[in-house]
């Protein structure tokens, strides 16, 4: 099935793209590289409990939704496809909440899944998560090696059940991502504890000392948003992902303090860190195997000293226009 706009009495007619959670990180990075494409048409949901209003391109077609409200479903209507991003996705908030995070998590995916059936939408992308992973001990870890622990991995492990489901008993195409440590810009920084390399990259800038729950010895698998960007536009066009999951990460694994490391070369400043107690429910190591993602051709290409420069501009311009205030 061929994604080029159709032309219909001289009319290019683009591909209907619906984003669930378009003001978050992932979801307004795509959001942007599908209306820079030209060929996509672009419309955005986001409740702004999380999302950042400010991030959703100006040529989305923005509606300011729960996906957890029937209220959606109009906006279903006509779309070829649903990148389903929006979720409850800080692990401590996670772990003092269960029940809103299952309201959002699940009820909502199941929500997003059931407008897309009844709109007849060619095909769910939607996220899943490495923290399925969080119980193994095995690396590379595979997509077969499901063991989640926290509330937010148990949340995101059921939403591929009733994928499964409603491909099974509704024939609705899905592909789920399980994405390992996403960063780069417009990575959120408001979180109640953000995302270690944002709060460090902040901390710096600040002249302020870092926070590192544990030894900093915890090992990530970071991959860079342009490259997962790659992969779901690859999504769109290859029917091989139809029905599959697909771990999304570099399988390259990084210390925090590695990190923190490079991150203080980088800004060419450093400042002591402060350790405190781990936190609950977090695994030590994440390392993806990226074998299937591999067999249609796809692999990262943004370093992580690549990436940590266009997150440290992006970063760096924010806070010269105020917009960083946290």
């Amino acid at each position: 099935m061929s994604l080029l706009p159709l032309s219909i009495e001289g009319r290019s007619v683009k591909t209907r793209i619906l984003i669930t959670g378009v003001a978050g990180f992932i979801g307004s990075n795509l959001a942007q590289r599908l209306i820079e494409m030209a060929d996509y048409e672009v419309i955005g949901i986001d409740n702004l409990m999380a999302g950042i209003r400010e991030q959703v391109p100006e040529e989305v077609e923005f509606h300011e939704l729960d996906v957890r409200s029937k209220e959606i479903y109009p906006f279903f209507q006509q779309v070829d496809y649903v990148y389903h991003l929006a979720a409850k996705n800080c692990l401590s908030d996670c772990q003092l909440d269960p029940v809103e995070t299952a309201e959002i998590n699940i009820a909502g995916t199941v929500n997003v899944f059931e407008a897309a059936k009844r709109a007849k939408v060619r095909k769910i992308i939607y996220a899943e998560s490495s923290a399925i992973y969080e119980g193994s001990a095995i690396f590379p870890t595979p997509e077969s090696e499901t063991k989640p622990e926290s509330f937010y991995a148990i949340s995101k492990w059921a939403t591929g059940q009733f994928a499964e489901a409603y491909r099974r008993f509704f024939q609705v195409k899905y592909t789920a991502l399980r994405y390992f440590n996403v960063y780069g810009p417009r990575q959120d920084y408001r979180r109640s504890i953000p995302p270690v390399m944002s709060a460090f990259i902040i901390k710096l800038l600040r002249n302020e000392q870092p926070v590192i729950y544990g030894t900093g010895h915890k090992q990530r698998d970071f991959v860079y948003v342009g490259d997962v960007n790659d992969f779901h536009l690859l999504c769109l066009k290859d029917h091989r992902t139809d029905g599959k999951i697909f771990n999304v990460g570099s399988g390259v694994t990084h210390s925090i303090l590695e990190t923190y490391e490079l991150i203080s070369e980088l800004l060419g400043r450093k400042k002591e860190a402060i350790f405190k107690p781990d936190l609950p429910g977090e695994a030590q190591k994440t390392l993806a195997d990226i074998t299937e993602a591999k067999k249609l051709r796809w692999a990262p290409k943004v370093n992580m000293r690549t990436g940590l420069k266009k997150m440290i501009d992006y970063i760096e311009h924010e806070m010269s226009q105020g917009r960083v205030s946290v």
